[in-house]
């Protein structure tokens, strides 16, 4: 009897561990056991972490809507189905309406790459009346494209057709991918809406123990950094896409409310919006208005440089004063070392690193 009570009062007490170097050796193996299955549970989800981190910026850049839905009387599941179906409408539909549109033109680009190979692909009028360069290219197109005696030594021969129809399945293959992605981002975003609140609320404790109630303030400064930056880069390419529309329609560009839609969405990533401005202006110049082409080219090279270095930086660093330099440089170095989603994940780690600096530099004697 004796034994079992003091077998039981061994269980109810803590350890007591003895000041000094025994607490800190006790405490090593617990960190190396944490560290090493955190080091697992990314090493199994490593393949899923886009998906994962699309859905995280995506959940909290529309939480105050899902916050609406509920305060209105959806329940969370019901909201969480909500959104998440509106989310896959947004992000499917320009799928289907770009493939739709490439494939009506595979066709055509098919029939132009076998005239080119057989030797009777014709350059354009306006080739050979562009400034500078135009004559080589015209002559180069004759003797390489348009001129039958070459047929045989084309440069689209049957080994780089073959080719060709390589990087096809590669494309194919890619897209297949995104498309898993897409799919894993909605049933992930489906789960943070519905469990959000759970989520934040043990995120939040284990900061506090970690950091202190600094981890509070801390957590909701990333918070509002990444939805900053999320409205502000949406916002910005809507921006561009209806100003650049404009000029696209007054210009007579083919299609100007599908290069508004391409305009507005790849104005959302550095250097988009003048991918898809190139695009329309060659479109004109191949319909011999080379002169109008290359104004609109120069007009919207303006407007984008303007807006991208003005109103970008400074519709995100606003909210959560970060400074014009420090805005830029999160855009484009999460870019440069996150890929696409780095354009939400820097700012927000650039602006809780200048919260932290801020701080520290207040409390300093």
């Amino acid at each position: 009897m004796a034994e079992t009570k003091e077998r039981s009062a061994f269980l109810e007490r803590p350890e007591q561990v003895e000041p000094g170097g025994n607490f800190a050796l006790a405490l090593i193996p617990r960190a190396a056991v944490v560290i090493a299955l955190a080091a697992l549970c990314l090493w199994v989800v490593w393949s899923f972490v886009p998906a994962l981190t699309w859905a995280a910026v995506i959940a909290i850049a529309t939480w105050p809507i899902r916050e609406r839905l509920v305060l209105a009387g959806l329940k969370p599941v019901t909201a969480a189905t909500l959104l998440t179906f509106l989310w896959a409408v947004l992000l499917v539909l320009p799928l289907i309406f770009f493939g739709t549109a490439l494939a009506q033109e595979a066709g055509t680009l098919g029939e132009m790459i076998e005239q080119a190979r057989r030797g009777e692909l014709e350059a354009p009028d306006w080739l050979a009346q562009l400034p500078f360069f135009g004559g080589y290219v015209a002559s180069w197109w004759h003797t390489h494209l348009a001129a039958p005696a070459a047929a045989g030594g084309s440069i689209l021969d049957q080994s780089q057709t073959a080719g060709a129809l390589g990087i096809g399945r590669d494309v194919g293959r890619f897209i297949v991918r995104r498309l898993a992605i897409l799919g894993f981002t909605l049933l992930t975003l489906l789960f943070l809406y519905k469990e959000g609140v759970r989520i934040a609320s043990g995120v939040e404790k284990i900061g506090i123990r970690l950091l202190g109630q600094a981890a509070r303030r801390y957590g909701r400064y990333s918070l509002t950094a990444v939805r900053a930056t999320v409205n502000g880069l949406v916002f910005i390419g809507l921006i561009e896409g209806l100003l650049l529309g404009i000029g696209y329609a007054i210009c007579g560009v083919p299609h100007p409310i599908a290069f508004l839609l391409a305009t507005a969405i790849l104005g959302i990533v550095p250097f988009g919006a003048p991918a898809a401005l190139a695009v329309a202006s060659l479109t004109l110049i191949a319909t011999s208005r080379a002169i109008v082409g290359l104004a609109l080219l120069g007009v919207g090279l303006v407007v984008i440089f303007i807006i991208d270095h003005t109103a970008r930086p400074k519709l995100i660093g606003g909210s959560i004063q970060l400074p014009f330099l420090w805005a830029l440089l999160g855009v484009f170095g999460g870019v440069e070392a996150f890929g696409i989603v780095g354009l939400f994940l820097g700012p927000a780690i650039l602006a809780v690193g200048l919260a932290i600096w801020r701080e520290a530099a207040a409390t300093a004697p």
